[in-house]
Formats: structure tokens, sequence, C-alpha cells
């Protein structure tokens, strides 16, 4: 069984040094977060941001009509709340929890202390580790957009499955198909027949809102090259598990209101 508390689920977090860990591990908050709760709203001011472990959150852009799109999924692979250290406080699109599962999260005054924490003429490592996944988020964003507009709704389906499963410690999605006709913006007819399809090959099972994937490799030849070129990004930048020995964790807050926490100057 995976042990969500474990700091090493989350690949940020898993490529900390053992001074940085050091610092940070004492204002890291384990949060369990359900299926559909809001992490924040378009144009809501950050005050935290989040590392996931076990779950998977959606950026979604909402239209005025209240269609919902997903431009794209942060799972153990990342962080939530890049605005901050992007020089904004707030977020065009919506978070919203996709799959179940918990994560740390951490105020966003810490961060941003560490983020422009610097030695020498050198800046911090946490600064060049989170800017190189800001990279890899802008190619899975850019590829979400071009896959949508060039692809077959069975190619998306393909790739959307391999991102999930690749930001989850199982092969298994709890999931609707009518939730993932809203993530890609496509109708849920299209959906039904892509998973029909993909089920009748032995690629996965689908059965009352669960999908398991049978077949990774059978998956991954039908993908099209948009899930290739995001997944071999983010090794291209080492933003990839290492399974490392940090194995502490921070207890389950069961109360919501955080102490306030004092900030010292950046050393």
């Amino acid at each position: 069984m995976i042990d969500p508390r474990n700091l090493w689920q989350n690949h940020l977090l898993d490529s900390l040094s053992i001074t940085e860990y050091t610092r940070l591990s004492p204002h890291l908050e384990l949060v369990e977060l359900p299926r559909g709760e809001v992490i924040y709203e378009s144009g809501d001011e950050l005050r935290y941001a989040y590392f996931p472990t076990t779950c998977i959150v959606s950026m979604l852009y909402v239209m005025e009509s209240g269609a919902p799109a997903e431009i794209a999924m942060v799972g153990n692979d990342g962080i939530i709340g890049v605005s901050l250290f992007l020089g904004g406080r707030t977020m065009p699109n919506q978070a919203v929890v996709r799959n179940a599962g918990y994560a740390y999260r951490l105020r966003a005054r810490r961060l941003m202390q560490e983020f422009n924490r610097s030695g020498g003429c050198r800046n911090g490592a946490l600064h060049d580790l989170l800017l190189r996944y800001i990279q890899g988020l802008i190619t899975q964003i850019a590829l979400t957009s071009a896959c949508n507009r060039h692809h077959f709704v069975d190619q998306q389906l393909c790739r959307w499955l391999l991102l999930s499963l690749d930001r989850l410690p199982s092969n298994e999605l709890i999931i609707t198909q009518e939730l993932i006709a809203n993530m890609l913006g496509v109708r849920r007819e299209g959906i039904t027949e892509a998973a029909r399809k993909l089920q009748q090959a032995g690629l996965i099972d689908y059965r009352r809102g669960r999908i398991t994937v049978l077949d990774r490799s059978g998956l991954e030849a039908r993908a099209c090259e948009c899930y290739h070129v995001v997944k071999t990004e983010l090794d291209h930048l080492h933003i990839s598990p290492r399974h490392s020995p940090l194995t502490s964790y921070i207890p389950l807050q069961k109360d919501e209101q955080v102490k306030s926490e004092s900030l010292g100057s950046c050393q």
C-alpha cells in the first residue's frame, strides 16, 4: 500500500536536498482532499501552495456558459499555486480535486521565502526546481490544446488516461465518462465509444465509474505523440521520482485552522 504521508510521494519534494527538507518539513501540513473539492476559484488570492502525493487536481477554465475544460492536471509530479512565484497572487483558472487523496500544503509566504532564498550569486535549488516544473507544465498545457484540436477522441482519451496514471499510485481511476467528457471538452457519446474500443482491445476494463488499465504498453502504442512529448519533457527536466530515503511525514491535521507561524528573514 502507498503511504500518502511520505513526502517523497511528491516528485518535487522528493528532489529536495537534506538542507531544504530540514527547512521546509516543519511548515508542511498533510491534508486530505476529497473529490470535487475546489481548492481555489478563478481570481482567488492564494494563501497556500499544495504538493499532491496521492490526489490529482484539475486546472479548469470555465467558460461564460459554465462549460469547463481541463487545461492541465497536477498530481504527484508538481505543485498547485504556480502564480505565487510567477509574480501574481491569483490564478485565472479553477483548481478542483478530480481524484481524491492527500497533499502537503505550505503557506504562500513560506514558499516565497524559500523560493527567493539565494546562496552567493546563485538562486536556491528550490527556485531552479520550480522553474523547471513550470516549463514542463507549459508543455502539458500546450500539448493539451494541440491534442484536443487535432487528434481523435480515442487518442485524446489514451493521452488523458496515461497522464493520469503517471500521477497516481495505482492503475485504477474512479471517474465517470461524463466527467472525462467535460475534462476533454467533447461529447459523452464520443468518450463512450472510445472507451468501448479500448475495452474491446483488452487495454482497459471499465465499469460503473471505475477504469482499470490492463495493458499500459498497448495504451501507449495507441496514444498520439502528445503524451510522449510531455513525458519526455518532464524526464528531461529531471522531474521524476527517485524514491529517496526520506520517509518522515507530518501527521494529518484534524483542525483546519492552522496556527500563525513566525517567519524569520531569509538567510
